[in-house]
């Protein structure tokens, strides 16, 4: 029993130095593993701060392109519809047709104004030219006693008995009475010339018949709503029979004519970008895909005030952290469009946009195996 004793205290003490020993081997594992992820972690850091600046990345972007409303620009019943929600239009297309019997009323009713104005104008000018003639008779007759009185004057100077007062009072009233004739048809040719204005095409009342002709004719001519734009038709819910009020949207187009990403970039990312760096970015919609475009410019100012933004100037929300965001600015990308492009881009749709503002190497390398790897996990988001 003793020799037991003896024999499990040598192991127990055996042990003892075992661990003695094991225990600076464990330290100095815990100060390589330390020192490592010290290294790790100061290399990530590094290569953050010089990433932000060299190639920054953001996730905050969005396609954004131009929405035009599809307006009617005369009222009427909608009779006819030659598109669908989400149909691909061109330029020109007809998209509806406003009931055109209204307006085919009105170009006739302008039509028959303009015979009777024509017909107006010509009784004025008639009217005008009945004055003239009168003008010229009194004119004659003034004349004419002019001549009588001048005569009846010069016999009364020569031999004062040879007529009778009443003679003289005679040749004198005739002649003041074709005075006031003359004045008389001097003041009906003006009236009615002020009456007939100009004759021709220029008449006022020709003029203004001529254009209710013109606005009723563009009335029928608006009364088919064409396309402006190629686009694709969103928000559309209207059928036959809908009353279109002029100056109401009917239905929206998304043009296809520009489309471009809004990558909402911080302050600190924007250092050393320009006009025309290169960029990669990819499409949830198309995951493992990477398509390249170029900045096409930087904003300036965006709204930091709450509630009304003044000056109309972009409002871009940025995340509330404990350190708190940088706020950020709207950096427009082109995007080089082709076919494939235009059946996958969105409006609104997310992007993961990475720019290469320089030509570093390794950088630009790590930057594009981000977007690459983000681009795979789309396939999982």
């Amino acid at each position: 029993m003793e020799e037991d004793k003896i024999e499990k205290s040598k192991n127990s003490k055996d042990n003892q130095a075992e661990k003695i020993v094991e225990k600076p081997q464990e330290k100095s594992n815990i100060k390589y593993i330390t020192r490592v992820v010290l290294i790790i972690t100061s290399v990530f850091l590094i290569w953050y701060i010089l990433s932000d600046r060299h190639t920054p990345y953001t996730d905050q972007a969005q396609i954004k392109g131009l929405i035009t409303p599809v307006i009617a620009r005369v009222s009427g019943y909608i009779t006819e519809i030659n598109i669908n929600l989400h149909s691909n239009i061109k330029a020109g297309d007809t998209l509806f047709e406003v009931d055109k019997r209204p307006f085919e009323i009105a170009i006739a009713t302008a039509e028959a104004d303009i015979d009777n104005t024509a017909q107006s104008v010509a009784a004025t000018t008639a009217s005008v030219k009945a004055s003239a003639g009168k003008l010229g008779v009194a004119r004659a007759q003034l004349d004419r006693a002019e001549r009588n009185w001048n005569r009846v004057q010069k016999v009364m100077r020569e031999n004062a008995g040879a007529l009778s007062e009443a003679d003289k009072d005679q040749s004198e009233t005739a002649y003041f009475q074709a005075v006031e004739q003359v004045a008389s048809a001097e003041a009906t040719l003006e009236r009615d010339q002020q009456r007939l204005g100009d004759s021709g095409p220029d008449n006022p009342k020709i003029r203004a018949a001529v254009q209710n002709l013109e606005k009723a004719q563009l009335d029928m001519v608006f009364a088919t709503v064409i396309a402006p734009t190629a686009g694709v038709i969103e928000s559309f819910d209207i059928d036959i029979g809908y009353y279109a009020s002029s100056g109401q949207p009917l239905t929206t187009l998304i043009s296809k004519n520009d489309v471009w990403i809004q990558a909402n970039m911080k302050e600190n990312n924007l250092s050393l970008m320009q006009v025309g760096n290169k960029v990669e970015f990819t499409f949830d919609i198309a995951p493992g895909k990477i398509y390249e475009g170029e900045i096409r410019s930087m904003g300036y100012g965006v709204s930091i005030d709450e509630g009304t933004n003044k000056g109309g100037l972009p409002t871009i929300s940025s995340e509330k952290g404990w350190l708190g965001d940088p706020h950020r600015f709207p950096v427009i990308i082109n995007i080089a469009m082709n076919d494939e492009l235009k059946n996958l881009v969105r409006l609104g749709g997310q992007v993961d946009v990475v720019v290469y503002t320089g030509n570093n190497f390794i950088l630009n390398a790590i930057a594009g195996f981000r977007i690459r790897l983000n681009s795979m996990l789309s396939y999982v988001r």
